[in-house]
């Protein structure tokens, strides 16, 4: 089940923002500082992080920016005490679920939270399945690899063998790997997989034609 972490520097209020969550049903790990969270916590548990923006040494606006990118990173629901409209509108522009403002509305603060969890579960599923493509992709030769470039380019088999000076049922038999070892069944679905994989299909430049010859009066 997913972990609420909860991040302030401020005692009483980590005990009842875990006595909220922990009664609302959810499994919770307070920290009294950004740099504890990052030492303990687990990246591999699902959960968000509920993070108060001042706190002494890092603060949770340092700390979203540290976050972003790495295997640590998960949805961030900000609160605040003095928080102000830059400071918000930072947060939110750099993926911050939601920005509240103490006293918290416990109602809102369920809703953001719930919110983050779930933006926490798509993004950790797209993550396995594009590590899942990834796995698949090594296990392509060099050359299966070239054709599949060529393939998801919608060029023909003819096409590809003259590119790759080599015959046409040798490309038919690379592709027939390709579409094996990759799990999928049409050029469509190559074309989709490739692309969750953040495989850019380059636009097929055409040569340029002859220039036209002058005749002679």
């Amino acid at each position: 089940m997913s972990t609420v972490f909860i991040v302030d520097d401020d005692r009483e209020v980590r005990a009842a923002l875990s006595r909220l969550f922990a009664a609302a049903g959810y499994p919770v790990q307070a920290f009294e500082s950004a740099g504890r969270f990052l030492n303990e916590q687990d990246a591999d548990v699902p959960g968000c992080l509920l993070l108060d923006v001042c706190l002494p040494g890092l603060s949770g606006m340092e700390l979203q920016r540290a976050l972003i990118g790495s295997p640590s990173a998960r949805p961030i629901v900000f609160l605040t005490g003095m928080g102000d409209i830059q400071t918000s509108v930072n947060a939110m522009k750099a993926g911050a679920v939601d920005f509240l403002t103490k006293p918290i509305d416990v109602e809102r603060l369920i809703g953001a939270v719930d919110q983050a969890l779930q933006r926490d579960a798509e993004e950790r599923l797209e993550r396995a399945i594009r590590n899942t493509i990834e796995q698949r992709l090594k296990t392509l030769t060099p050359r299966e690899r070239e054709v599949m470039m060529h393939v998801i380019r919608g060029r023909l088999n003819k096409q590809i063998a003259a590119e790759l000076n080599t015959g046409e049922k040798t490309v038919k038999v690379h592709r027939a790997r390709v579409m094996s070892k990759l799990g999928v069944r049409s050029v469509a679905e190559l074309v989709q997989l490739t692309s969750r994989a953040g495989i850019a299909i380059e636009p097929i430049v055409p040569a340029p034609e002859p220039a036209a010859r002058l005749e002679r009066g």
